[in-house]
């Protein structure tokens, strides 16, 4: 019996999935070469004519897709589906008709699931027929006796004509991201989070066919999609741009089918495993593992926060009540390699994922999720926008908001950051155990109004926690550096978390983003 892929097996193989070729592989040595794409009939195709089809199967029952060819596609694994590569004539718009080459992807064991994949003109659709000759199956040729009406897992976007690297890809239920400004994957977004971190089982909704049409815009690529899940249907209009940064704006339109207990609204999926605040494993040599360090707010009162990342020992879910936020994600600040040495993934390369909301999305929160993890293959951190309104069956709700895959947070106002958070122990008995409830923080800044500061300036720490005591808050200038640390010591009673809050201020004046972080008492004094 087949079964659909849970978060983590999913995302599980998608963080080291091969979006590049692999090397020496040239579909230039085969003979017998496909002449081009086979085409379904032609169809009429607009937005409204989506967003009808959607709202008309949101008022039927769902109908669960069917794996066909489950046993062949079984033998596709990770492996196999690294020998499977699309024929580059077989790309769409590969002679200039379009912005850029778009290649498929084949179905296999991780992604069984086909979606149908259209090219649209002047208002004209036509499907793009799978073949089993659309690809070289390499030392997986027994995939290659696939019925010719099988399907798409996704697509990929390609920089050009003359180059194998894309910058945006479209793989497994409503999953996508980009290689945004440096060039490298990283975190992923979604189309909608359904029920995520609650009790019963999180829903998966996936997007079953795209409409792909070029724009005026050179640099620009349209992007259509219809989302189907147990609980909703969605019409998406998602206008793909890739200039100095890869800007998409994104219109979802959803139609529930059901009531919703918790709808997540722009959804993005990072993994964090450990950095200078947890420190690392004793068996693993780097010094940090991540795609992202810290979830960034900026909220409608125009603060702005720093929230950095925690591998907790269980699940934690941390709401940020918010009323029109002006914009959050999850980003990795930290861009020194020094700090990863890591040259094979390059994680000082991976993409700060920032959401703008492009219209007032009233009161609710964002809403981060923390999952425990020991590995970096498990994508273990979420976050997402939880309206306060409730997503109701037979309801209809529309946002719009706008996808920055960019190197830093946009926007940024004249205030220092957070560059670094640190805990440990300042003192220590002589003999073990060590304190389990106490902890001492460095909190290093640099930037905006601290650039101007000398040592001698009046800057302040001001810190505070829910509970517990917290003592000796300061702020110094680090000797030779264009930075300060602010630090603190935490003591606590009994195992329950305390959230803490510290900002640096001068003459009555904040000059930094607000920090804040979740601090879990140890369990055990060991280590």
């Amino acid at each position: 019996m087949k079964h659909y892929m849970t978060r983590r097996s999913f995302l599980t193989s998608a963080l080291f999935f091969p979006w590049l070729p692999r090397v020496g592989q040239s579909a230039q040595a085969e003979v017998n070469l496909p002449t081009g794409l086979e085409w379904g009939p032609k169809q009429p195709f607009n937005f409204d004519g989506l967003r009808q089809q959607a709202q008309r199967l949101a008022t039927q029952p769902y109908q669960a897709p069917i794996i066909r060819q489950a046993d062949v596609l079984d033998r596709i694994d990770y492996d196999a589906h690294l020998e499977i590569q699309a024929r580059p004539e077989t790309a769409l718009w590969r002679d200039g008709d379009g912005p850029y080459p778009v290649r498929f992807f084949h179905l296999g064991r991780l992604f069984p699931l086909p979606v149908k994949i259209h090219a649209v003109r002047e208002g004209i659709a036509r499907e793009v027929r799978y073949s089993s000759r659309m690809f070289t199956f390499g030392k997986a040729d027994f995939a290659a006796a696939l019925p010719d009406d099988l399907g798409f897992a996704g697509f990929r976007v390609l920089h050009s004509r003359t180059e194998e690297r894309d910058w945006l890809a479209f793989l497994g239920a409503s999953y996508f991201r980009s290689a945004g400004t440096l060039d490298q994957y990283g975190i992923s977004a979604r189309g909608i989070a359904i029920d995520t971190a609650l009790p019963k089982a999180e829903e998966f909704p996936r997007f079953t066919q795209f409409w792909l049409e070029p724009t005026a815009d050179p640099q620009a690529v349209m992007i259509y999609a219809l989302l189907e899940g147990p609980s909703v249907t969605g019409a998406y209009r998602i206008l793909a741009s890739r200039r100095e940064s890869v800007v998409m704006d994104i219109e979802a339109v959803l139609f529930f089918r059901a009531t919703v207990g918790r709808l997540g609204v722009a959804p993005l999926t990072s993994m964090f495993w450990f950095s200078e605040t947890n420190h690392q494993p004793s068996w693993d040599w780097r010094p940090e593992v991540h795609d992202s360090d810290g979830l960034a707010l900026w909220t409608g009162a125009g603060e702005r926060i720093w929230r950095p990342l925690n591998n907790p020992p269980f699940v934690q879910t941390n709401d940020f009540v918010d009323h029109n936020p002006r914009g959050f994600g999850l980003s990795q600040r930290d861009r020194q390699f020094e700090n990863y040495q890591d040259d094979l993934v390059f994680y000082e390369r991976r993409p700060t994922l920032w959401v703008e909301p492009l219209e007032p999305w009233g009161e609710g929160s964002v809403q981060l999720v923390e999952i425990p993890t020991d590995y970096e293959v498990n994508d273990n951190i979420v976050a997402y926008w939880v309206p306060q309104e409730p997503a109701l069956a037979g309801a209809t709700r529309t946002f719009r908001y706008r996808l920055h895959w960019v190197a830093d947070e946009p926007g940024w106002p004249d205030r220092s950051r957070v560059i670094a958070t640190r805990m440990g122990w300042t003192t220590l008995p002589k003999t073990p155990p060590r304190p389990v409830h106490r902890a001492w923080f460095a909190i290093d800044f640099a930037g905006g109004p601290l650039e101007a500061l000398d040592r001698q300036a009046p800057v302040q720490l001001v810190a505070s926690t829910t509970r517990g005591s917290l003592r000796s808050p300061g702020a110094f200038q680090l000797a030779g550096a264009r930075r300060w640390r602010g630090n603190f010591e935490i003591e606590l009673e009994g195992g329950e978390p305390a959230n803490l809050r510290a900002y640096l201020r001068s003459n009555d004046q904040a000059i930094s983003e607000t920090w804040l972080y979740q601090f879990i008492p140890r369990t055990s004094s060991s280590g």
